[in-house]
């Protein structure tokens, strides 16, 4: 399909909280500040201090995390405001404590932020009245005992054709992609949306990625129940920036690349690089030490990620998504996905569709072309657009994107 040309260059440009953090982490001014930091270590571990003995815990518990090649955290993520929420209506993790109220139910101990975004992302889902889509709302506990929010997207009518499960970016959620799960609803596709760890209605500190492979664990997990509800209907995945990486990385696992019938890839996270290689080093170390530091440097002042100057403004003023400062575990674990990505490109033979726009400063459209000429698939197709941005689905242009994609899918169906 043709897609029309046009030109990047606008009087207004809005910017997305996501973009042009990833740089800014490793920009030269963070390079400066990192190196200030050690040194402040270097004096606090030099300096002779005895510090006070901690009286034992009488009842301490030790925790198991996740096995693989991920650094993990340990531990609960600190004491702020909590409030107490029914456990049947927002269900919590598996490792919370959990207390029976004397005139019985049980009650979840839930962080007040996570209890505030899920609570959003329940009512927007309940208060869409759409006659021609049903939508719905789910939760799954992972094996880590985290609490995963997903929503559903259903033909109200007419012949189910296949399955499309969606991968929302870095500090967005599914439900920003109403719009284009109710259109692949209207030609007979059944849409499934997750949040990933972190991020909408899902736990997890807002946007803090301890460990990307979570995300591609829980996407696995979330696939095998969507294959399992729709028995002998193809089933696609599409992924947008970050959770195009997630999905690439979950589609190298030989189960899953067998029950795939196809990928879409929009602006996918495989080209993201340091502008300095001494971040290379200087990451791992300082995501062990300070995982959740964010670099102040990399917030609302980074590239321009839509040309749609409306579509950006209810981005901003949308709750769940994330609009803070990047935390240097979640940049490590970005750029550690992007390399192995770029390490084993050649062993992807799912079918795909790949869009990049010319103009992205996110994430880089050369990236997508080298995913494209290294893949091993015998059914690939890549649309590299002149002077587009980053957030496709988003661009002024957005109608003509999601026609192309339906285009594709209906074609593998």
């Amino acid at each position: 399909m043709a897609i029309e040309q046009v030109s990047a260059t606008q009087s207004l440009m809005l910017t997305s909280g996501a973009s042009g953090r990833i740089n800014a982490l490793f920009s030269a001014r963070a390079l400066k500040g990192l190196l200030a930091l050690i040194h402040a270590l270097l004096i606090l571990l030099l300096l002779p201090f005895r510090g006070r003995r901690r009286a034992a815990a009488s009842g301490s518990s030790s925790g198991h995390g996740d096995k693989g090649n991920c650094v993990c955290e340990k531990g609960s993520s600190g004491s702020g405001a909590k409030v107490r929420v029914p456990a049947n209506i927002v269900p919590w993790k598996a490792t919370s404590s959990w207390v029976s109220a004397s005139g019985g139910g049980v009650m979840a101990t839930v962080d007040n932020e996570v209890a505030t975004r899920r609570t959003i992302a329940i009512r927007r889902v309940l208060q869409d009245d759409d006659p021609s889509s049903v939508r719905d709302f789910s939760t799954f506990i992972t094996a880590r005992g985290d609490t995963v929010f997903t929503q559903s997207w259903f033909p109200a009518s007419g012949e189910i054709r296949g399955v499309v499960i969606l991968m929302h970016g870095l500090n967005e959620h599914s439900g920003r992609y109403n719009e284009f799960a109710k259109q692949l609803n209207h030609n007979g596709f059944k849409v499934y949306g997750m949040d990933w760890i972190g991020h909408g209605g899902s736990d997890g500190l807002h946007a803090y990625v301890p460990c990307l492979d979570y995300a591609v664990s829980d996407l696995k997990s979330f696939l095998d129940k969507v294959i399992a509800e729709n028995p002998g209907l193809p089933c696609f995945c599409f992924g947008h920036s970050t959770g195009g990486a997630i999905v690439l990385k979950a589609a190298l696992d030989p189960k899953v690349e067998a029950s795939l019938a196809g990928m879409v890839l929009t602006s996918p996270a495989v080209g993201v690089q340091p502008s300095h290689p001494i971040f290379v080093v200087l990451a791992p170390v300082f995501s062990a030490l300070m995982p959740r530091f964010q670099i102040s440097a990399a917030n609302k002042k980074g590239m321009p990620v839509s040309r749609d100057a409306d579509a950006l403004i209810a981005k901003y003023s949308d709750p769940l998504v994330y609009t803070g400062s990047i935390r240097v575990r979640t940049g490590y674990e970005i750029l550690r996905s992007s390399t192995y990505l770029q390490q084993n490109l050649n062993r992807f033979n799912v079918p795909f569709l790949v869009l990049h726009g010319s103009a992205d400063t996110v994430t880089d459209p050369e990236g997508s072309r080298k995913f494209y000429n290294e893949a091993s698939s015998t059914d690939k197709t890549i649309k590299l657009l002149d002077g587009y941005l980053h957030d496709l689905l988003f661009e002024p242009e957005r109608q003509d994107i999601m026609d192309c994609i339906i285009e594709w899918l209906n074609d593998r169906v």
